[in-house]
Parts: C-alpha cells; structure tokens; sequence
C-alpha cells in the first residue's frame, strides 16, 4: 500500500517535497517510482531508486532529487527549480527488487503497486 503526499500549487522556480510511504512490508524489499501524467499526455516515468541505482528524466536533473529513508519506510522527491510544465498528477510506484536480476535499472521495472496520486500545479 502506497500513500502520497506533498503535492499542490506553487509559483514558478519554487519548491515542492513529495513523500510516498510504504506500508506492509519494508520498503528496501521495493525499487520505487516516481511517475507523472499530464492532462493529455502518456504517464512517465521521472524518477526511481533501487538496488540498481537511481534514475532521473533528462527534463528533471539537476532540480529533482529522489530519496529514502529506511526507518520510516518512505521515498521523497525533492523538487526544486519548478517550471509550469511540471504540472501533473504525481505517482509513486513499487515493485519487489525480487522480481527482477539484482541490479536491474529501477526504470523498466513492471511496477504493480500504485498510490492515489497528488497533483502538482506549477504557474507561471
């Protein structure tokens, strides 16, 4: 079960902390995603981590940031520099490490579990 949280309306250039909480199960056992979709748009992928490293969107390096914090079971997305075509419905995804080779890139995974989503609006 996935929770996300943080989304909401910001300004251009500011700053936004979206946090995805794993519960069931220890959240080092997943490779997890961070994915958007924007009205209109296919959902991709900008961001993952797991045994096999992490993973940024080229549009997003350098002003998003993905993290973990094992004690508290918890991804964040650190997203800084917002511009308005960040708007999107933000998810985070999960998908046992055990599913795929140790080390396999985070970005191909077939992520199975899903949050709600938060939407994010950035303006200009």
């Amino acid at each position: 079960h996935l929770v996300e949280s943080g989304g909401g309306s910001v300004q251009s250039g500011d700053s936004l902390k979206l946090t995805c909480t794993v519960s069931g199960d220890k959240m080092d056992f997943y490779a997890v995603g961070w994915f958007r979709q924007a009205p209109g748009k296919e959902r991709e992928v900008i961001s993952c981590i797991g045994n096999g490293g992490t993973y940024y969107l080229e549009s997003v390096k350098g002003r998003f940031t993905i993290s973990s914090d094992s004690a508290k079971n918890t991804v964040y997305l650190q997203m800084d520099s917002l511009k308005p075509e960040d708007t999107a419905v933000y998810y985070c995804a999960a998908e046992p490490e055990s599913s795929s080779p140790y080390g396999s890139s985070c970005r191909r995974r077939p992520y199975n579990y899903w949050g709600q989503g938060t939407q994010v609006t950035v303006s200009s």
